[in-house]
């Protein structure tokens, strides 16, 4: 009679799971039995090097385990000779091939977890856990047998055996690939598994042979740009990013142009679906192309966007969004394909964030899923800066959300002279307050300049958004602009910059040989109406929330995430706090659609979220005319600039009495060029 093998004390960190297992029971089967989160795509045969653990060394009193780099054994031949994937690190051992001969503690790496969490710069993923609802299973099958056992049955058999899955659902798109996928004389193949919910995992494709590449892309669809980003869906690694204008530009510049256009033009909103999905596909052959991937290997798409573009990207009509009541065909996701959508990326699936209300959408889902405001105990005002701004306010008590129609002001239209944030433009600001003198800082050159100074070989084209901002903040710190947004006359016996224009007054920023740039008083007029109808969106949230003021602001977007905090004071685009308080966060939309893509966990807490939300519309607000008027002045009429007139010198009529405190002038341009 055989003796039964001893056991052996293993405890696998971080997770701090242990128990007692057999001599020669590999690590991987000693994680699984377990339940320890252990990666594994070819199922223990040392072909992807996914599953490499280091044994640690010491004495570990809270387990009384004494743990030696012996305690795995040898390398036996099989785990010499492999040559995996993934090359294995100085000291790791391959898992599935690697066999629990003493005590041992066992130290997962997290590049060889599951579930592993993410840390990236490029872009915000801060505390992201890897919960992938698309994973590889690599199963070898055994020859075909007369017995009449269809492939299917084989497969779900060896993936049951092989890697303890219980396949679900057979897609009839992955049926006509299988043969060709186990023709070889090994019959192995790799497996795509789809994980939508809780329920046994659908087969999506099979590649033949062994693979480890999975990709996914998160794309967020603007008005105005469509940002994307290609990840690898195993390790949550953001591997390329690209952006493309939005197409539909043509159709209109703003939302409600475009749904006006579809209105006006029978077979409208079919121009306008096939012009974002071109531009979609595009953009998705390009991040592929830059990571060196295939379409085949992209198989998960999230996709956000304001509820125009959700709905023109679906090829439904938007016009129901362009008046009251504003009625969304959906609030709920959306699961569809590549190729529903016209898209030639045969095995991708695609999900289409939720939308909030009919002028809150999908990206502002994400927003919210990248920065939460719904998990802050304290409240928190986000706010996505551009032609439409969407507004959330809300902490764990309780959350509310808002847009209000700001224009494309911000981003350079209807200035006289705007234009979009690309090389060329100016971008930042500083006017000389005895002087009224003006020195630039262009997008493409790292030097501020004044028209005097010019640097050969720069060229000014116009004014962004983001210069847009500071030129009229700087005018109106210096006395230029009144608090009412006036162009003083008075200012031209200062300088000759302020010009007589017509029946107002101009102020002229840039000249160079034929390129003169001038701030208009109709420019002025525009910040103010879209500054206004910001603010106004942000008080009418802060009134409903009960809330008088609030200290942690958090601007989105690719406009907001190049505005100076200050000056959006200054302006009175947001609430007056500390200036800490105020903060760029970049693409949000963004970082919510990538978390989405990798984590199915981060994509049902966003659906969660937006049911939370409590959605107020502006259009029908009785207050929200009154509270555009009081925020049309510079900062604003009625609301507090305690925590502003510390940092600035506020002109007169504007600044509260401070009671001696110190006040800080932007930064001069001296400063900023030291």
């Amino acid at each position: 009679m055989t003796e039964p093998m001893p056991n052996r004390q293993v405890v696998f960190m971080p997770s701090g799971r242990r128990g007692s297992v057999a001599v020669g029971t590999t690590v991987l089967a000693a994680a699984r039995e377990l339940g320890v989160d252990l990666d594994s795509v070819c199922g223990g045969r040392g072909i992807c090097g996914h599953c490499q653990v280091v044994p640690a060394t010491g004495s570990f009193a809270k387990w009384a385990v004494e743990s030696d780099a012996d305690a795995l054994g040898a390398r036996g031949a099989a785990e010499l000779e492999a040559r995996p994937a993934r090359p294995v690190q100085p000291d790791a051992r391959l898992g599935c091939l690697a066999a629990v001969e003493h005590d041992v503690v066992i130290d997962v790496p997290a590049s060889s977890q599951v579930h592993r969490p993410v840390v990236r710069k490029a872009i915000a993923l801060d505390d992201l856990v890897v919960d992938p609802l698309v994973t590889l299973a690599y199963v070898e099958l055994p020859p075909p047998t007369m017995d009449g056992t269809s492939l299917v049955t084989a497969i779900r058999t060896a993936l049951r055996t092989q890697h303890g899955i219980d396949l679900g659902p057979v897609g009839a798109g992955a049926l006509p690939g299988l043969h060709r996928s186990f023709a070889d004389d090994v019959r192995g193949a790799t497996l795509v598994l789809r994980h939508v919910t809780d329920s046994q995992p659908a087969l999506v494709t099979s590649v033949p042979g062994f693979t480890d590449r999975a990709y996914g892309a998160a794309v967020d669809i603007g008005s105005t740009t469509i940002a994307g980003h290609l990840v690898d869906l195993s390790t949550g690694a953001v591997l390329a990013s690209a952006g493309r204008m939005n197409p539909q530009i043509r159709f209109g510049e703003d939302l409600m142009s475009r749904v006006s256009y579809v209105m006006m033009n029978p077979g409208g909103d079919t121009d306008l679906t096939r012009s974002v999905r071109e531009a979609l596909d595009e953009l998705l052959a390009e991040l592929c192309d830059t990571a060196d991937a295939t379409a085949d290997e992209l198989f998960d798409v999230v996709l956000v966007g304001n509820p125009i573009m959700h709905h023109l990207m679906l090829g439904i009509d938007p016009t129901p969004l362009g008046s009251a009541p504003f009625e969304l065909a959906t609030d709920e996701a959306v699961h569809t394909t590549a190729t529903a959508l016209d898209l030639a990326f045969p095995h991708a699936a695609i999900y289409v964030g939720p939308c909030i209300a009919g002028h809150v959408g999908a990206d502002t889902a994400a927003a919210m899923l990248a920065e939460g405001p719904y998990r802050s105990d304290h409240p928190q005002l986000l706010v996505d800066i551009g032609t439409n701004a969407e507004i959330v306010l809300g902490s764990t008590a309780a959350v509310w959300a808002a847009s209000s129609p700001t224009g494309p002001a911000f981003e350079g239209a209807q200035i006289s002279c705007g234009q979009r944030a690309t090389a060329g433009a100016i971008e930042r600001v500083r006017i000389d307050r005895d002087t009224l003198a003006p020195s630039v800082k262009v997008i493409g050159s790292d030097a501020w300049t004044d028209d005097s100074a010019h640097q050969p070989g720069t060229v000014v084209t116009g004014v962004c958004g983001s210069g847009i901002i500071e030129v009229v903040a700087e005018l109106f710190l210096a006395g230029v602009i009144a608090a009412d947004g006036t162009i003083r006359g008075e200012a031209a016996a200062r300088t000759d910059r302020v010009v007589v224009d017509g029946r107002t007054f101009s102020y002229r920023l840039f000249a160079s040989g034929p390129t003169q740039l001038f701030v208009t008083q109709n420019d002025v007029r525009a910040i103010q109406l879209a500054k206004a109808a910001l603010r106004a969106g942000i008080d009418l949230l802060l009134e409903h929330a009960g809330l008088t003021a609030v200290t942690d602001i958090r601007l989105a977007g690719a406009f907001g995430a190049h505005i100076d905090p200050l000056y959006a004071m200054v302006l009175g685009l947001v609430p007056d706090c500390p200036l800490d308080g105020v903060r760029s966060v970049g693409n949000a939309a963004g970082a919510g659609a990538v978390r989405a893509l990798v984590s199915g966990s981060q994509r049902s807490e966003m659906e969660t979220a937006v049911r939370r939300v409590r959605k107020v519309e502006t259009a029908i607000e009785p207050r929200f005319q009154e509270l555009f008027v009081a925020a049309m002045a510079f900062p604003h009429t009625t609301a507090s600039v305690a925590h502003l007139s510390e940092l600035v010198q506020l002109p007169a009529n504007a600044a509260p009495a401070t009671s001696g405190r110190r006040r800080r002038r932007p930064p001069s341009t001296t400063e900023e060029k030291s």
